[in-house]
């Protein structure tokens, strides 16, 4: 397979829901490169179409108009069984939510997507995830056993437990004190810098200028492009496009 500059790149990709006069176009002739290596986050105000943006990239919404490329895998064209596997294999998601399952340890939530692939997890490789975020000690707790910054950590590691090529965030500090926040920012920091792509919605200016570069939505078209812009910066050129 022959590897695009962009790990994910969106072509005139629009999103629509319902019909007639109550439709609502959350996301409008939207064309945008996320580069490999990268960090990119996602800021606009709320209705903005964050959230739809991040879910077309991702294969979790089928777009209306327009292609999506996942490196040169054409998501738009997939199947759904493909968009299954796809997911499983080279896109890494995580929440706000944690979206862990409390009946199982932090080692049995990291290991579920690769038991969903159909592979017999390495426990060695499950420890070492869990070691990289920081919770090797946490390996038999459950999630009602760690603070919202280890589940948090936990959910990155089940994330990237299958070396996936991108990893979207959407909010993953918006449930957390300042703290944990810092702390799981601090790792998404140090993953991009070794080369991990990231995408990631967030309504924290903090947040966005630990990113590379930060794209501005609003009415669900792309608006504003900014890079190495502290907190302040960011804070300044979101609040120009909430007027």
């Amino acid at each position: 397979m022959t590897m695009t500059p962009a790990a994910v790149a969106l072509h005139g990709v629009s999103r629509t829901f319902g019909r007639g006069p109550s439709a609502v176009t959350a996301v409008d002739d939207v064309t945008l490169d996320f580069p490999r290596g990268g960090w990119t986050a996602v800021m606009g105000p709320s209705g903005s179409g964050k959230s739809t943006l991040l879910h077309c990239a991702a294969g979790l919404e089928r777009v209306d108009t327009g292609r999506v490329l996942l490196g040169s895998t054409d998501l738009t064209s997939a199947g759904d069984a493909e968009l299954t596997t796809l997911r499983r294999t080279r896109i890494g998601f995580v929440f706000q939510s944690f979206n862990l399952i409390g009946a199982l340890t932090a080692e049995q939530n990291v290991a579920l997507p690769l038991r969903l692939a159909g592979k017999r997890p390495s426990r060695s490789v499950v420890r070492a995830t869990l070691d990289a975020v920081g919770l090797a000690d946490r390996a038999r707790h459950k999630p009602r056993e760690l603070s919202g910054g280890q589940q948090q950590r936990v959910a990155i590691a089940r994330a990237m437990v299958t070396r996936p090529e991108v990893l979207f965030a959407d909010e993953p500090t918006g449930a957390l004190d300042s703290t944990a926040a810092r702390t799981v920012l601090d790792l998404l920091r140090a993953m991009a810098d070794a080369g991990q792509s990231i995408v990631m919605v967030t309504h924290d200016p903090g947040a966005a200028a630990r990113a590379d570069s930060v794209v501005f939505l609003r009415d669900g078209r792309v608006v504003d492009r900014l890079a190495g812009a502290d907190a302040r910066g960011v804070a300044d050129r979101l609040a120009a496009w909430e007027r």
